[in-house]
């Protein structure tokens, strides 16, 4: 019997149906008129959104808000929980740059993060850019970060106040805190400087919100004005603009889910035009980090599935003068590299957990900085120079609070510079975080991090919040997470399923969750599901599946596989209208994505694979567990019309008593709220559902 009692009735989308005929297979959607047709528009102008699509959106909002009005107390006592674990008042260790080391803060009750600089070794802090005073009178305000030119006399900042991922820059004089004249609309979000801090580089994205052109502009002059340097033709391709660390050559990296493309403008002639390194070649990965007098190149070239280091003269960078430097080694995942005057970083992954490794560049000597937790992550931050033997990395685990490090590479010491704050207090010794493996179908083992009480009763009565993603190689880390503390505290298991579609366990993991192999993805979550029942961490009836993005294609999928496995669903900002999202050529990330996914378009294969997974086309006449969607208007990423499509299905099919919720934000996109606290407002609301579903009212 559901535990949502006396509910109004339900919005019933209208059918308009749409039908659709591809390599000979008609299909009907019910529900296509709730993609907005002006949505490039819209995105940059929610208040044209069609009234009719505007009602259905607000209709739902209003539904869900009676489904959860009883969970209204326990909304705030969460926020109060999660929010008395955050220092308000927090700052970054400041950063080493030159004459200056920069920084971020927050003030008590602030949202935005704010950025300073102090003299290099101390001194008063100079405010370059307050968030909270940016974002004054707006209902959505993200910032791009804010980047100091060379000579540190200015500063490159961007923001979006739509949630549509456009960005505009400005350029502030850092001496005075005064913004310049020129503001670069529609862009990625960052930019590049020249050295002399004159001019900058920057990427536009199209109609079609994707990185098409990169241009040079010249402080003091109009947009319009600004010198084309690169344009991207194949709509497939993903592009972006650096800088090198020596301030030798602007980066621009195209690339794609499966191949890389850099070209290389030397600074000393800003005029000049880009040159290639290496023409792309499906399959082929590579990205640089400039070393002095050659480049070094983390590449899976030479069928180095798992990633070599590679280098070449900064002279000759083409590909027939890469050399091996660090050799591949088969389940050793090379995931990033950085090049300092005397010793070349890169952080690996093996086993499942994280290591970084250190080499002397003039000896050859190599060294680990390794540590002894059952499950933990580690965060390589580098450094911001050069010529230095300090670098900068992070560590927590579930358990464990975050704690930041200066390490030298000569010496080995590791200097303790901050360990995360939490003002309610944090005993470790109350709880266990344990990593566990779960047998999937064929054999293979997914490991699975928990987090519960000490005290906990492992006999399957506990409720369970099982996590998920599962996609395009990312891997999910066993971090610290104070949000996750309230369910624990609540006699919760908290887990995360590092199922295949991430690079959890190296890029075959990856490869065994993708394309024609992305079924596994969602098997191996299932099989986690199994593992904690059986082994009475939780069972069937305790579990609540959580994951976003294309971890909301996981929660459809699995919602369609075994809804008799889970009690609940939270799905945010769902990708679950695969088909139809993979045959729209024109929003923002499908050509790009066909690399993961497959094209239908092109390839009735890839149409049948897609249609027969895919969240929306499969949902069926069963009893499906309560499940809460999240959308957020202007997302370019997951449109919100998938979740909107999805709900309107799931409501029409389900022969169970559990109610589909929907809950639109009319004023943010794919990252939800942008401030801090308006950020917990909504977890707290996640998992106020996830309460209440599990009866832990």
């Amino acid at each position: 019997m559901s535990i949502f009692k006396n509910l109004p009735p339900a919005p019933a989308a209208l059918k308009k149906p749409v039908t659709d005929t591809r390599h000979g297979i008609t299909r009907t959607d019910d529900y296509a008129w709730l993609r907005a047709e002006n949505w490039q528009a819209m995105f940059k102008d929610p208040s044209i959104l069609d009234p009719e699509i505007r009602r259905h959106l607000e209709a739902e909002n209003a539904y869900m808000k009676a489904a959860m009005a009883d969970t209204d107390a326990l909304q705030k006592t969460l926020f109060s929980e999660m929010k008395g674990r955050i220092k308000e008042d927090d700052s970054s260790v400041p950063v080493k740059d030159g004459p200056y080391a920069y920084g971020t803060f927050y003030v008590t009750g602030g949202e935005q993060p704010s950025f300073f600089r102090t003299p290099r070794d101390g001194g008063a802090r100079s405010v370059l850019l307050d968030g909270d005073k940016e974002a004054e009178g707006k209902a959505y305000f993200r910032l791009g970060g804010v980047d100091h030119s060379t000579d540190h006399s200015r500063g490159l900042w961007s923001y979006d106040d739509k949630g549509s991922e456009y960005y505009t820059l400005r350029v502030r004089d850092l001496a005075t805190g005064d913004d310049l004249a020129d503001i670069i609309e529609n862009t990625g979000g960052g930019g590049a400087w020249a050295p002399d801090g004159k001019s900058f580089f920057y990427t536009v994205l199209d109609d079609n919100h994707r990185p098409s052109k990169i241009f040079h502009h010249i402080v003091g002059t109009g947009q319009g004005d600004d010198r084309l340097v690169y344009e991207e033709e194949d709509p497939g391709f993903f592009m972006g603009v650096g800088g090198s660390m020596l301030d030798d050559f602007i980066y621009i990296d195209i690339h794609d889910h499966e191949t890389s493309e850099y070209w290389l403008l030397p600074t000393s002639d800003l005029t000049g035009e880009p040159q290639l390194v290496a023409a792309r070649e499906t399959g082929l990965e590579y990205s640089l980090s400039e070393g002095g007098d050659v480049f070094y190149i983390l590449t899976n070239a030479d069928g180095a599935k798992d990633f070599k280091i590679m280098q070449t003269p900064v002279e000759t960078p083409a590909r027939e003068h890469w050399t091996d430097v660090v050799p591949h080694t088969a389940g050793r995942l090379i995931i990033s590299h950085g090049a300092y005057a005397r010793h070349l970083v890169w952080l690996e992954r093996e086993a499942g957990l994280p290591q970084i490794k250190i080499r002397d560049r003039r000896t050859g000597e190599e060294h680990a900085i390794a540590f002894a937790e059952e499950a933990f992550s580690l965060g390589l931050s580098g450094a911001a120079e050069y010529d230095t033997d300090v670098i900068r990395f992070s560590y927590s685990s579930m358990t464990t609070p975050s704690q930041l490090y200066d390490y030298n590479m000569v010496t080995r010491e590791r200097t303790l510079l901050k360990t995360q704050e939490v003002p309610s207090g944090h005993n470790p010794g109350d709880y266990v975080t344990r990593r566990v493996m779960a047998p999937a179908w064929d054999g293979a083992e997914v490991p699975v991090t928990l987090l519960y009480r000490k005290d906990l009763a492992l006999d399957g009565s506990a409720p369970c919040l099982l996590y998920g993603y599962g996609a395009y190689g990312i891997a999910i880390p066993a971090s610290f997470n104070t949000n996750c503390l309230s369910l624990a505290d609540r006699g919760f298991v908290y887990a995360i399923a590092h199922i295949r579609g991430g690079k959890d366990k190296g890029f075959e993991w990856y490869e065994d969750g993708r394309m024609e192999k992305k079924t596994n993805t969602f098997k191996d979550f299932i099989a986690a599901a199994d593992y904690l029942n059986q082994q009475k961490f939780t069972s069937y009836e305790n579990i609540i599946a959580e994951g976003g993005s294309a971890g909301g294609m996981l929660m459809g999928a699995i919602a369609n596989m075994a809804p008799e496995k889970f009690k609940g669903v939270i799905a945010a900002v769902p990708f679950v209208d695969v088909l139809n999202t993979m045959l729209d050529d024109t929003l923002p990330l499908t050509p790009p994505e066909w690399p993961e996914w497959g094209n239908p378009i092109e390839d009735r294969t890839a149409y049948e694979r897609m249609a027969a997974y895919s969240p929306y086309d499969n949902v069926s006449e069963k009893p499906y567990p309560a499940i809460l969607a999240l959308g957020g208007l202007t997302d370019p990423r997951v449109t919100y019309w998938e979740p909107a499509k999805w709900v309107a299905k799931l409501r029409e099919k389900t022969t169970g008593s559990e109610p589909i919720l929907m809950k639109t934000n009319m004023d943010a996109g794919h990252g939800g709220a942008s401030g801090r606290f308006q950020r917990l407002e909504e977890i707290a609301f996640e998992y106020a559902f996830a309460i209440k579903v599990a009866g832990k009212m």
